[in-house]
């Protein structure tokens, strides 16, 4: 079952923070009997690219996915854009 949403590309504030988007919690949290050490496998997808990954946890109940350089790349994606993510659950 795949699972989509939009969100704004955000930065942690950090020197060289990773770039990310914030999973809604209405998605993530039914999808928590998943997760081991807080980490959910998923497949994620924005614009053509596809990769393996999980679903961090944020620290405070909320989850996000990290978007590498290269995908950032790849969709021409910057920090404060609104982008559709999708996922789908994957196996470890």
């Amino acid at each position: 079952m795949g699972h989509s949403f939009i969100a704004s590309v955000e930065r942690f504030d950090c020197n060289m923070g990773w770039h990310f988007v914030s999973v809604p919690i209405e998605i993530s949290e039914p999808l928590k009997v998943f997760a081991d050490r807080g980490l959910i496998a998923v497949t994620a997808m924005v614009g053509s690219s596809s990769w393996p990954t999980s679903l961090l946890p944020m620290g405070d109940g909320t989850h996000f996915i990290a978007l590498a350089a290269k995908i950032r790349k790849q969709e021409d994606i910057k920090l404060g854009d609104v982008v559709e993510m999708s996922f789908e659950l994957r196996e470890r």
